[in-house]
């Protein structure tokens, strides 16, 4: 492997991990701990599940998960517990859309040849990422640049990158590229006709003046007997709009925490201990081996950063220490740090250079340098750099481009420390041979750009953590507290006796990761779905404290319960008691001066009531109201009472007219529908597959 190969590996330019599961997520438009039950760990269950009886494997699971915290952690964003689950949730949704894409697919008899896919790589529209690697210094896609990048990694049959280029990257693409043909077909099936249109851009013009009494619910007291809201006017109005209130199985709980953070006296003693080290660290010779000798949380990094890098606190401080000098303990995040200067320097943030490579895996050490020094000769010679590097070079991803490479000052720590020391901390246009790991270089620094002053720093870091003793009393407390509560009455006692603080966690799922407020909580989770109502938990130990938890409330999957649904629709079930009460008071008046009288309410103007609009000037969002404005029958007489959001109208319309405010005229009216029918298209039809599927998700049993 060349010392380019192992650039790529850890950082830059093909990192064809990423880019797959970016297509990935794509399709769906809108890390797990643990082995459960699977396989040599537990059990043989190897399946998540299926969808429409195919099964969906734990491993080929885990193996996306993985590939999508790859491009997370490259994009530069931490992985923490609910980020994992956002995961986790997103590669299931991933299965079940590719699991009913295909057979629509199939169906279809679409197919992605693998003159599409070279298209799409590279052809005038290639991939995001292809774009951004092989833009050439005006601006231009190099498709023969990313040709030769992409041959050199087929021909390395048994790397892992080549191997996720084939089985995951190109297989991903060609999803993709079906996705869009499938979209196509359905995008082009919607038709607006032309009458339609011509409707739309009418009805959207008129604008009605109408007079009209509101009588606001608020005018009706709650206390009423007749507005009580009861469980079953509850369950009537949520019967009547099921799918608002369908709910998915979930559990809630209530819980004590019991605080194992560090203490003062934990934070002190850590201090301390670095206050100790501080004259040894400043006169430790090798500033490497003493931070390895005394565990240091930040390892030692042997290089100079930019000054606009070094972004650490007390970074101003820190520059101005002479070589040599320690500043600390300070507070950086959740440690106590002392940082020695080393040393200072100018470098350069970004170098061009060229090099061959003739390797030590491949060759011989003395084969390898007797190459490199033909070479060498060859070149002072007369012979050309690049066709050199082209001849005899083994650095595939540079060879056919004359050997050359940029590299950011970010990048140092990527490359072998001997490599990047030279065309760092060298002079622009020298030349020298190098030796690192992976062989023998000859290198030339063609450019150094963007010099700045940079400082060597090493750092003697430790995390401030519990002591034992802290970590024995949060324990100890939990557990007396867990023993003495056994079922929920207890619990509650004991949580008001010791005046502990009972917390709620509601709505946890079989599949969570983590709970709101307390971290990652897998373990919890599982006990939490076994547990029966009123069930006592053992301490869980999560992060820096130890829970006790209760299970309060088992949500079965399907309809709301009255008493979860209430806090949602009580406020509309009560106005609509107060609407038949406001009716009541409006009796039979049929002029709206008689129903003013009625409900000492005014009479009320509106002169500007568009048809396209739900709002009524000075009103609020009253669509109901709208609709009977542009009622013909109401232009002769009053309505019937009409129950609104905020208030029951009585109305009559006192004119209608047709006013052209400059919008769409028909065709263009026809052309915007069709083209908002054609962009949901992709999304509505796999909603739709999505919900017809047979999805069985037994994550819960594996994960």
């Amino acid at each position: 492997m060349s010392i380019i190969q192992n650039i790529r590996d850890k950082a830059a330019w093909l990192v064809f991990i990423i880019i797959a599961l970016s297509l990935l997520g794509f399709l769906l438009m809108d890390s797990v701990s643990g082995a459960r039950g699977r396989g040599i760990f537990g059990g043989n269950q190897t399946s998540l599940g299926s969808v429409n009886g195919q099964e969906i494997d734990y491993v080929e699971f885990q193996k996306r998960l993985q590939l999508q915290e790859n491009q997370l952690q490259q994009q530069g964003y931490p992985i923490n517990e609910m980020m994992r689950q956002n995961i986790q949730e997103q590669v299931w949704n991933q299965f079940i859309e590719e699991n009913v894409l295909e057979n629509e697919f199939k169906k279809l008899g679409l197919a992605v040849s693998g003159q599409e896919l070279n298209d799409i790589l590279f052809g005038d529209n290639p991939p995001a990422d292809f774009r951004q690697q092989f833009t050439n210094e005006n601006g231009q896609y190099d498709a023969n640049k990313a040709k030769q990048a992409v041959d050199a990694l087929k021909k390395q049959k048994n790397d892992p990158m080549s191997k996720n280029f084939t089985e995951q990257y190109l297989p991903a693409l060609a999803n993709f590229r079906l996705r869009e043909k499938y979209t196509a077909l359905l995008a082009n099936t919607y038709y607006i006709p032309k009458w339609m249109a011509e409707k739309t851009t009418a009805e959207n013009s008129q604008i009605a003046a109408i007079k009209f009494v509101a009588v606001p619910y608020n005018t009706i007291s709650d206390s009423l007997p007749e507005v009580k809201v009861t469980d079953e006017d509850i369950t009537a109005y949520i019967s009547k709009r099921k799918e608002e209130f369908k709910q998915e199985a979930s559990r809630s709980i209530s819980y004590i925490s019991f605080s194992a953070a560090p203490t003062a006296e934990d934070t002190a003693a850590v201090r301390t201990n670095l206050e100790n080290l501080r004259e040894e660290f400043r006169n430790a010779g090798d500033a490497a081996q003493f931070l390895t000798r005394n565990n240091s949380d930040v390892p030692y990094f042997d290089g100079y950063v930019l000054k606009s890098r070094l972004q650490v606190p007390n970074a101003d401080t820190i520059r101005d220490l002479p070589d040599g000098a320690v500043y600390g303990p300070y507070l950086d995040g959740g440690n106590y740090v002392v940082a020695k200067m080393l040393g200072k320097r100018s470098l350069p943030d970004s170098v061009k250079c060229r090099h061959i490579l003739i390797s030590t895996q491949t060759n011989t050490d003395s084969v390898a340098k007797a190459r490199i020094d033909s070479i060498v000769g060859a070149i002072r010679g007369g012979a050309s750099f690049a066709s050199m590097a082209a001849q005899f070079s083994e650095d595939p991803g540079s060879k056919d481009n004359g050997g050359e490479y940029d590299f950011g000052s970010q990048q140092m720590g990527n490359l072998a420390k001997e490599f990047a020391d030279f065309i760092f901390y060298g002079s622009t246009g020298e030349k020298k041979i190098v030796k690192t790991d992976f062989g023998y270089h000859y290198i030339e620094v063609l450019n150094q750009k963007g010099f700045e002053q940079a400082y060597k720093v090493a750092y003697l870091s430790r995390p401030i953590l519990a002591s034992q003793q802290t970590e024995n009393t949060a324990s100890g407390a939990a557990n007396q507290f867990a023993g003495e509560s056994r079922n929920a009455k207890s619990f509650d006692e004991n949580a008001n006796k010791k005046n502990l603080t009972k917390l709620i966690a509601q709505e946890i799922k079989a599949n969570d990761i983590m709970i709101p407020g307390l971290g990652s909580s897998r373990q919890l989770v599982r006990w939490v779905n076994e547990a029966s109502i009123g069930e006592v938990s053992e301490p869980f130990n999560i992060e820096d404290k130890y829970i006790v938890a209760v299970l309060t409330e088992i949500n079965k999957e399907g309809l709301m319960s009255p008493a979860k649904a209430r806090a949602l629709v009580e406020f509309q079930v009560r106005n609509q008691k107060k609407a038949e009460v406001i009716k009541k008071k409006i009796g039979t008046a049929n002029t709206l001066d008689a129903v003013a009288a009625a409900t000492q309410q005014s009479v009320l103007n509106a002169d500007s009531v568009r048809f396209s609009s739900p709002f009524i000037p000075n009103v609020g969002q009253e669509p109901k109201v709208i609709g009977a404005a542009f009622n013909k029958a109401y232009q002769s007489a009053v309505s019937a009472p009409i129950a609104g959001n905020g208030a029951v109208f009585v109305l009559k319309t006192e004119s209608v007219s047709a006013v052209s405010d400059g919008g769409l005229n028909a065709d263009e009216q026809r052309k915007m529908m069709m083209q908002q029918m054609r962009q949901s298209a992709g999304f509505r039809a796999v909603d739709a597959l999505r919900k017809a599927a047979n999805v069985k998700d037994e994550r819960a049993k594996v994960l």
